[in-house]
């Protein structure tokens, strides 16, 4: 669960990105975060990872309430999250196998259960097959898809993606989502986007920002600012 309680987050020059802002995601909901071009999206997604820290109010992720000044358990928070990028960030110098087994190699995990975990998410992003190649002989849909593989293993819960099919064509945008339909009712999924084309067609959770504001909260919406 996912809770945003009159949530502030405002720079030193005094501008805001998010002006009181209150939502709750319950366990296994998908939804999408909509808006223009600064209108709070990656400051929510940052904030649920403790990238940032709200100005006021509070933020619940799972058990843990991020905002109290006492908490202290960021890596175990962090690694029940999964986190998609826009420009992949896939590491160059290694392949495939080992882009999605990092982080769980820094989780001291055995060498057996990475390999069954590694493998698990290949197959389910459709990469079995290119486990030993480098991302310099990936696509942009590929790279995505190593990225995706990465956020889902170490059984994390919650799964944020920004902008996910950003720099990918129409038709390997769809073949993205696909991965990420696979994934609903089994991790809370929070996607920023400017699909306008996606979001319309899924009819999911749509969560509409401007200024740093919800505007709406439609449980099956479209993209409508």
């Amino acid at each position: 669960m996912i809770v945003f309680e009159k949530v502030t987050k405002k720079y030193p020059l005094g501008n805001f990105a998010l002006q009181e802002t209150s939502f709750e995601l319950a366990d296994n909901d998908f939804a999408f975060l909509v808006g223009p071009s600064g209108a709070g999206k990656t400051t929510i997604l940052r904030l649920i990872l403790r990238e940032y820290l709200p100005t006021s109010g509070s933020i619940m992720v799972n058990d843990f309430d991020i905002t109290d000044k006492k908490f202290v358990q960021v890596e175990e928070l962090r690694r029940r999250i999964g986190f998609v990028f826009q420009d992949f960030k896939v590491l160059p110098e290694k392949n495939v196998f080992e882009n999605i087994a990092i982080s769980l190699k820094i989780s001291n995990i055995s060498q057996h259960k990475i390999k069954d975990e590694v493998v698990a998410a290949l197959e389910l992003v459709g990469l079995k097959h290119k486990s030993r190649v480098f991302p310099i002989q990936l696509s942009a849909g590929e790279l995505q898809r190593v990225a995706i593989a990465r956020a889902i293993v170490g059984s994390r819960d919650i799964i944020l993606a920004d902008e996910p099919t950003g720099n990918l064509d129409p038709k390997t945008s769809w073949e993205i989502m696909k991965i990420f339909k696979k994934l609903e009712n089994k991790r809370t999924i929070v996607i920023a986007t400017h699909n306008i084309d996606i979001v319309n067609s899924l009819k999911r959770r749509v969560i509409s920002l401007k200024e740093g504001k919800i505007i709406k909260d439609n449980r099956k919406g479209g993209y409508d600012l």
